[in-house]
């Protein structure tokens, strides 16, 4: 019995969305085909008649995030934006509590930029665009208020991406939020975007 139109397609996004989960949360090395394809509900032998390589199948979860816009991802963006306050709302979600804690939905550019760092070419574009994704909307924003600057755009998005790898690499909870939270405070002065104010939570220790 032959399959229906697009489930090849369909089953290709589940083991692509399924591998970015595990990736996200066990790191590169540590994921192998076999747990990807027991996630999808699928074979080992499967797995090659959709990706050439592991490598191959991660520069493809790093491009699935990348089409997932910014509203999707959190929820607390509006939709009814315009450049500037996108920017700025980036900015606080990126850097805010829940972005910490959604290890397995987190970007990839917070997950495994140290496998990226030592890994094939493929890979390093895919990573390469999702920054460059971030860093385009700060361009745009800065260029809409007629102040262009793209190093300003580069240093904002790189401080965002360091600010969340550094605190999810800290024991100490409080310095991680005090940190995320400096970053978030220093990187919309430098844009001259005024911050929206939130109500500070900490997680409850036990």
């Amino acid at each position: 019995m032959p399959y229906p139109a697009g489930h090849r397609e369909k089953t290709r996004e589940r083991i692509v969305r399924g591998a970015r989960t595990l990736f996200n949360r066990h790191g590169f090395d540590e994921v192998s085909i076999e747990d990807v394809m027991s996630r999808a509900g699928l074979t080992r032998g499967v797995f090659y008649s959709y990706f050439k390589s592991k490598s191959q199948l991660y520069a493809e979860a790093i491009t699935q995030a990348l089409r997932e816009p910014p509203v999707t991802r959190w929820p607390e963006i509006r939709v009814d934006f315009t450049a500037v306050d996108a920017a700025r709302q980036v900015i606080q979600a990126y850097l805010s509590e829940q972005h910490y804690e959604d290890i397995d939905g987190s970007c990839p550019l917070v997950a495994l930029p140290s496998y990226v760092s030592r890994s094939d070419p493929t890979v390093k574009r895919a990573f390469e665009s999702v920054f460059l994704g971030m860093v385009g909307l700060f361009e745009q924003s800065l260029q809409q208020e007629k102040r262009p600057d793209r190093d300003l755009a580069l240093v904002t998005a790189g401080l965002c991406v360091g600010g969340m790898v550094v605190a999810r690499s800290l024991e100490d909870r409080e310095l991680a939020d005090d940190l995320r939270e400096a970053a978030t405070r220093v990187a919309l002065r430098l844009c001259g975007w005024q911050q929206e104010r939130r109500r500070r939570t900490r997680a409850i220790k036990r």
